[in-house]
């Protein structure tokens, strides 16, 4: 295999400065949205969601941005799940979109509150009834010995919910987090990449500063 160490390229697809950067973070993040969507790359809307245990052990995974709006980013989630257990314990966590086919990524840092039921049950409501069934056969990131048993969990869940709705479980639910600081990067070339990050002030409006690559 090539050593690590040689995989080198130039990052020339664009540049990011002042004359770019709006008054709110979350109409330059929706403009890289969009063209992230427009790109076609692979689930444009994926996103890396850290939380931190009690220890301080950070852990990572990625999830799929379900809602964008000036209040942040929504997601859906299992309640038992470790990340869910963590952001209850500590709802400071930290998203990145990786738009590295486009050269850019975005980090944002802020606080997760849960959402209400009533937003997680019309969004439960209107996925595929097969996703419906699999919320209520997985016990997320519970050990499980086998895939198939997996499989029989959701055969049967798929049998006792063969008529009428299927409700919502009591253990699903989502996240928005509010962001306090949001940082943009495009790749530069000769490794002078253009960062700008937004930090929240306290009355409301958004400071920017360019950083260093």
């Amino acid at each position: 295999m090539k050593p690590l160490q040689d995989f080198r390229k130039e990052y020339t697809r664009g540049t990011l400065d002042t004359d770019s950067l709006t008054n709110n973070p979350m109409d330059l993040f929706n403009t890289w949205l969009e063209d992230a969507i427009k790109a076609e790359l692979p689930d444009p809307n994926a996103m890396t969601v850290a939380t931190v245990d009690e220890t301080g052990q950070p852990s990572q995974r990625i999830v799929l941005l379900k809602d964008v709006s000036n209040e942040g980013f929504v997601f859906y989630t299992n309640l038992g799940s470790r990340k869910a257990k963590e952001l209850s314990n500590n709802p400071k966590v930290s998203l990145h979109f990786p738009w590295y086919f486009l050269e850019r990524q975005v980090r944002v840092c802020g606080v997760a509150e849960p959402l209400s039921r009533t937003t997680v049950a019309k969004y439960f409501f209107s996925r595929p009834k097969e996703s419906q069934l699999g919320a209520w056969a997985s016990q997320q990131s519970k050990p499980i010995s086998t895939r198939q048993l997996l499989v029989t969990q959701f055969m049967q869940m798929k049998e006792k919910f063969a008529h009428g709705e299927i409700p919502l479980p009591d253990f699903w639910g989502g996240f928005l987090v509010k962001p306090q600081q949001i940082e943009f990067w495009q790749g530069g070339e000769h490794r002078l990449h253009d960062r700008f990050e937004y930090n929240k002030k306290e009355n409301g409006e958004w400071g920017t500063a360019r950083l260093m690559p």
